[in-house]
């Protein structure tokens, strides 16, 4: 019982006194501006059509939906200035949000260990610790002959490390929850898009030529299938977004619908039923070689209660209006 007690009493002090405290920023500013004017939104791209038998048959690669139908036709969409965020929202600020509101905590930190904090750890005999280190940590050391304060220590580290990493698991009613909270929501799907396009509307945030060394591509021996947020420069648009292409995909306002003067296409996912998805995840690195899951103007979608562990988002804001200086 006193240890039920303290399991809960510390995975309620990780904002408390003793927790780390996360920042709003992660290297530098917080959010970028983009400029407001008119991009070219999707393409023109066209599937093969001897890949697929019928509108909704898989294709070798095992996609849902046809590879470029969804993203027809190119079209020019205008936007009013908007800030969005330069990282993808990181687990130390979403913990932020989760103490502030009591909301539930993603599953993988519960599986992870990043729900319990700094006190509480301290708090657990040598001997839970040891079992905690092993089974949720994957400690990569001999624990038994550890002392308690040298498992802290590596406990920390880890913990440590695991804020700037983008948090995933989330739902879209997460995402959007922690968005309203922070003061900011989600992007819709063309102010995401414009942000990974840059002026000139690029195939890939950095250009027109692919290159897979410019993203996050997970191997084998990865546990965790991304990287903390902004460790890949070259994965950044013209306008200083990082992690577009590649890192966790990413929630967005809208729902999964044909864009205006699309042509008419059976595809059962279109409707208010599942929200867009944005981004390539890091865990599509075998298909490191079909660089189509890493454009810009890729779409993808989901049933908006998913919460995946390569499954994260950002937020936007409308640019502040500047003060008449008359007034």
């Amino acid at each position: 019982m006193k240890n039920r007690q303290l399991l809960i009493g510390g995975i309620f002090c990780l904002a408390l006194a003793g927790c780390s405290t996360p920042s709003a920023k992660v290297g530098g500013k917080s959010m970028v501006l983009i400029p407001g004017g008119e991009f070219q939104m999707g393409s023109d791209k066209k599937d093969d059509p001897r890949m697929w038998r019928d509108a909704n048959a898989l294709n070798p690669y095992g996609f849902l939906d046809r590879l470029y139908m969804d993203e027809q036709p190119r079209h020019a969409v205008s936007l009013p200035d908007y800030m969005i965020d330069v990282y993808e929202v990181t687990n130390a600020q979403y913990r932020e949000f989760v103490f502030a509101t009591h909301q539930p905590m993603p599953y993988a930190w519960v599986r992870n260990g990043y729900d319990l904090s700094h006190d509480l750890l301290s708090y657990t005999s040598v001997e839970n610790l040891r079992k905690i280190a092993t089974d949720k940590f994957r400690l990569d050391m001999d624990t038994t002959q550890m002392s308690h304060d040298a498992l802290l220590a590596e406990l920390d580290k880890i913990q440590s490390a695991r804020d700037n990493l983008p948090v995933t698991s989330v739902s879209w009613f997460d995402a959007n929850n922690y968005c309203l909270w922070a003061g900011k929501r989600l992007p819709t799907e063309a102010e995401w898009e414009k942000a990974a396009r840059g002026p000139n509307s690029t195939e890939y945030p950095w250009g027109d030529d692919w290159d897979p060394k410019n993203i996050n591509v997970m191997s084998d021996d990865d546990e965790i299938p991304y990287s903390a947020v902004g460790s890949f420069p070259a994965d950044q648009s013209a306008y200083g977004v990082y992690d577009m292409a590649a890192n966790v995909a990413e929630w967005v306002a809208d729902w999964y619908q044909p864009y205006p003067g699309a042509k008419p296409y059976d595809n059962k996912f279109y409707g208010t039923k599942q929200r867009v998805v944005r981004g390539g995840m890091a865990s599509s690195g075998h298909y490191d070689s079909i660089s189509v899951v890493f454009r810009s103007a890729k779409r993808t979608h989901l049933l908006p209660m998913t919460a995946l562990i390569d499954l994260g988002f950002r937020c936007a804001k409308d640019a502040d209006k500047p003060k008449d200086v008359n007034q």
